[in-house]
């Protein structure tokens, strides 16, 4: 498989679901550029301009957005 999607996983150091998320990507071999709300306002703003108050918050070619853990849909998007 072949992914040129651009994946952004936006975490929370305070959030146990958020490793979760980026063994399951790295598993995958799906490459990622994490984005810690805490430390990053930017990657915050952006979050709070989509109206997502969660995390861990998933956004792929910056129109996917899955917001959770979900697999599924991670597993669907990405094609996995």
């Amino acid at each position: 498989a072949c992914y040129m999607k651009n994946v952004k996983v936006f975490t929370s150091q305070t959030w146990p679901h958020c490793p979760a998320v980026k063994n399951y990507l790295t598993e995958k071999n799906v490459p990622f550029e994490e984005k810690d709300i805490n430390a990053d306002m930017e990657a915050r703003k952006e979050l709070i301009q989509r109206r997502i108050m969660s995390v861990p918050t998933i956004i792929i070619d910056d129109t996917e957005v899955i917001v959770g853990f979900d697999k599924e849909k991670i597993d669907s998007i990405l094609g996995l």
